[in-house]
């Protein structure tokens, strides 16, 4: 199968699409970033990588982090973070407060910014290190040791975060945080502002299409885990746009407003796209076309 060919030509179809959407301009740090930038690469289950595009240039992953905070939380510590935080799609905005209360302070999925400030805090608890473990996670399974946080984007989240600090002040008074607030939001803001570029994260989802198995062969997860979490992922991964985006591309998923989207294909690899201007859901509009065209191209779907 030639993925570099596949690669090229999703790319040429998203780019003929209409609309580029808007970068983030809540975080001001990304306000600036060019909608027209595109890159997008594919990582085999074998190891190899193929991209086009602007696939080296490194971006602010914002919440595609979440998939690798839940992911080492669950490696650390078991099932117990499924009595803290849901499974189910939240229907709002990622940001949004209103279920947090009638629900007792149990954040509705771990993707949403409130179920991933709970899943930061397990992840803290357990290691000490929220946002080193991740980024320790993703230096060694894509190879690149120069991944690391953008002190500037973590800033800029932490001057306007106020939202972000109102859910896990919230949470906290329900007791579901067991970290110091201030703590958990540095973790959050640290993990999220983290640099990588689509060929990083490609292979760093690797190890959700080889069944819980990381890049030296050790294993991660269990095949259930494994195959729970990218069932969380095509059911919340793309905030209240869940169900389009698994309606246009048919794979477990998980976006951020940085404009990238990781998505796994089970069996073959995992393919990343990044291109900042989104939609009013906070996904990428050009990233979510190139997927749409290359899960149409080559029937890869979980259905």
């Amino acid at each position: 199968m030639n993925y570099q060919q596949f690669l090229h030509e999703a790319m040429e179809t998203a780019r003929r699409s209409p609309g580029r959407g808007r970068p983030a301009d809540y975080i001001p740090a990304l306000a600036e970033a060019d909608p027209e930038s595109f890159g997008m690469a594919l990582a085999t289950v074998d190891g190899e990588v193929y991209g086009v595009g602007d696939w080296e240039q490194p971006f602010s992953i914002q919440s595609v982090s979440k998939l690798f905070t839940l992911a080492l939380a669950l490696a650390e510590g078991g099932d117990d973070l499924w009595q803290r935080v849901g499974r189910e799609p939240s229907g709002n905005p990622f940001n949004s407060l209103v279920q947090l209360e009638t629900e007792a302070g149990i954040p509705r999925n771990p993707f949403i910014n409130a179920g991933a400030l709970v899943a930061t805090d397990r992840l803290l608890e357990l290691t000490g290190d929220a946002a080193g473990a991740v980024r320790e996670f993703l230096r060694a399974e894509s190879g690149n040791a120069a991944i690391a946080t953008d002190d500037t984007v973590a800033a800029s989240e932490a001057r306007n975060g106020h939202r972000n600090a109102a859910l896990a002040h919230f949470i906290a008074s329900y007791g579901n945080l067991r970290n110091p607030v201030d703590s958990v939001l540095a973790h959050y803001y640290a993990h999220c502002a983290i640099a990588a570029n689509c060929r990083d994260l490609a292979l760093a989802g690797r190890f959700l299409a080889r069944h819980g198995l990381r890049a030296d062969g050790s294993r991660l997860l269990t095949r259930s885990e494994a195959k729970r979490i990218n069932a969380v992922m095509l059911t919340c991964g793309t905030y209240d746009a869940a169900g389009e985006f698994a309606y246009r591309v048919g794979l477990p998923g998980k976006s951020g407003v940085g404009g990238g989207v990781l998505a796994v294909l089970p069996g073959r690899g995992a393919v990343c796209v990044w291109s900042p201007g989104l939609d009013t859901a906070g996904n990428s509009v050009l990233g979510v076309a190139a997927l749409d065209a290359l899960t149409t191209a080559t029937g890869w779907s979980v259905f």
